[in-house]
């Protein structure tokens, strides 16, 4: 399925592909610069679309997101999975609670599966995080995997090349 989700928006030019795959819950910027090192694409041209994109949904994650999530848990479709998704959400939390700022920056900027900029949102209001400080922890979170994944599907060596 994320293939087919991949080729749908290829189709449509890189750079839109990876605005639009940045922006999907789940897959965000993670897979979306691995699509973009996958296509070749210079790293300089991927990052940065890829953070902003990321981003975009953040301040109205920030705001409306449990308002959201409370309507889409009373949905047929959609009501189990975000039942489920809160409940995971809720788990990984505690570890957030514990050390606020820091801890909700480190769940969005280590990238592995579930801890994007749209969990991170979510987190930050479940746990009542003033929009200010949830936006400025998520930003550095996003930038953080946005690097980490680039050094990662580039290497350090072709991460430097365009500074060489």
């Amino acid at each position: 399925m994320i293939q087919n989700i991949f080729n749908f928006f290829a189709g449509l030019g890189n750079e839109f592909a990876l605005f639009m795959i940045s922006l999907i819950p789940l897959i965000e910027e993670r897979g979306a610069i691995i699509f973009g090192a996958a296509k070749g694409m210079p790293w300089y041209k991927v990052l940065p679309i890829c953070v902003v994109s990321n981003l975009l949904p953040v301040p109205f994650l920030l705001l409306f997101g449990m308002k959201i999530v409370k309507w889409l848990k009373t949905t047929r479709t959609f009501g189990s999975f975000f039942t489920r998704y809160e409940e995971k959400l809720n788990a990984k939390s505690e570890a957030v609670k514990k050390y606020g700022f820091f801890a909700l920056t480190m769940f969005v900027g280590i990238p592995v599966p579930g801890t994007g900029a749209w969990s991170g949102s979510l987190v930050a209001t479940i746990l009542g995080f003033d929009f200010k400080r949830g936006f400025l922890s998520i930003v550095l979170g996003v930038v953080m995997a946005g690097v980490i994944l680039t050094l990662a599907c580039y290497g350090v060596l072709g991460f430097l090349k365009v500074f060489l």
